[in-house]
């Protein structure tokens, strides 16, 4: 049993009372109460007109573990090539398990373009996800989220008509005309954890998508193209790149999309270097300085590697900062036994533990408390959308519209060509 499993075991029958951010995460994902569940977002507000998934069937409800593993290898084998799973390092050992690509998102991306013999897609992830998925797969393959409420509250902070708003005041505030250098005024570039539209926002006013993976080379990209960068919607990301490339933060001026000017004056924006957008990660937002202070007092020499969507101080007090991949490689790459404080979500972290023993490995956060949409591919809801496929029906198919995708298209090829370093 993973510990998490064993956490929420432990949820259940009482024997667990402070270990977790809520008793709820003892309930499963089709009982969650409406926004964003059990787990770190679960405080955060569900926009109106998110996707809303339908009921689950009570076989799949009713069904042992044991019985939902057996049915999904059995549909996946009378699919055979014509589907392919792909799971985000953050989703559920039990899901991830039956997975034939794990990786974060921008390795997801590259997933989705590689398989052109399947006919389906069945994204374990989150909508934004899936809809990259949508936009980059072959003509006639069909992508499919298996619970289509498993969306991502940071991707809900920032909206097409809040940043459409944004770039109008910005206009009118730095025009449209290069400068002697030939870079326009301002380049938007936003986080993979955006929605198809905010992709295809950037696509059309020569921006691009980045990752976690290469956002310091995206960066590069649009500073070589515009005199400053609209960042969004993560806040964090956007401020620990620039400054390690050496933006002061002096220059970094937060926008808020709820205020003029973002609640900005004029000096300051036509001062900045990257315009950063009010959204952060719900999960990367718990972790601090002292959780960080706590794991050295308690183990001497131990080495902290946490996730850039974490606040500065954070990403400023660790021993290094990275993408869920860099993360992987680091511990993978450790030649000697070494103690781990990982900052970033408990699923990959517990993973980690458990497939590196010769290390200590364990989450800043002392808290059980994953991203609450990942949370929500459950191994029921695998089997019913595998089952499906495989007696010829197609559910929870995620599709971009084309003229959004088109746009989006170019913002993420983009992206995929601006490798990640290292």
């Amino acid at each position: 049993m993973t510990s998490v499993a064993l956490t929420i075991d432990r949820i259940r029958t009482g024997r667990a009372a402070g270990t977790t951010c809520t008793p709820e995460l003892a309930r499963e994902p089709w009982d969650a109460v409406l926004g964003y569940g059990p787990g770190a977002s679960m405080g955060d507000v569900l926009p109106t007109g998110s996707p809303r998934q339908g009921g689950l069937p009570e076989q799949y409800r009713q069904a042992s573990t044991d019985e939902l593993h057996d049915r999904i290898r059995a549909a996946k084998a009378t699919l055979g090539d014509r589907v392919v799973v792909l799971g985000h390092f953050y989703q559920r050992d039990e899901v991830v398990q039956h997975a034939d690509f794990v990786g974060d998102s921008f390795q997801l991306a590259n997933a989705a373009q590689t398989v052109p013999d399947a006919e389906a897609i069945v994204f374990c992830g989150v909508h934004f996800m899936a809809e990259t998925a949508d936009i980059l797969a072959k003509p006639g393959q069909q992508v499919i989220l298996p619970n289509l409420a498993a969306g991502c509250s940071m991707a809900d902070m920032a909206d097409l008509d809040s940043v459409e708003q944004c770039w109008a005041e910005l206009e009118e505030l730095y025009g449209t005309e290069p400068d002697a250098d030939g870079r326009v005024p301002v380049i938007p570039v936003t986080y993979m954890n955006s929605s198809a539209a905010l992709k295809g926002f950037c696509g059309e006013h020569g921006g691009i998508v980045c990752t976690s993976s290469n956002a310091e080379t995206v960066l590069e990209w649009a500073f070589e193209r515009g005199q400053r960068v609209l960042f969004f919607p993560d806040q964090h990301l956007g401020r620990n790149t620039a400054k390690r490339m050496g933006v002061p933060t002096s220059r970094m001026p937060m926008w808020n999309p709820r205020k003029p000017l973002g609640g900005n004056d004029v000096d300051a924006l036509l001062d900045a270097r990257v315009l950063l957008w009010h959204g952060f990660c719900s999960v990367h937002k718990r972790f601090s300085v002292g959780q960080i202070e706590q794991a050295r007092a308690e183990h001497p020499g131990v080495r902290v590697i946490v996730h850039p969507e974490c606040p500065e101080a954070v990403v400023d007090a660790a021993d290094e900062a990275g993408s869920t991949d860099h993360i992987r490689k680091a511990v993978a790459a450790a030649t000697e036994p070494t103690t781990f404080a990982i900052g970033t979500e408990i699923n990959m972290v517990n993973r980690l533990a458990a497939e590196f023993p010769q290390h200590t490995i364990f989450c800043l956060d002392p808290v059980i408390c994953p991203c609450s949409t990942m949370y929500r591919i459950h191994p029921g809801y695998l089997a019913w959308v595998l089952e499906a496929l495989a007696r010829g029906e197609t559910l929870n198919r995620i599709t971009v519209a084309d003229d959004v995708a088109a746009n989006a298209r170019v913002a993420l090829e983009r992206m995929l060509a601006a490798k990640p370093r290292g």
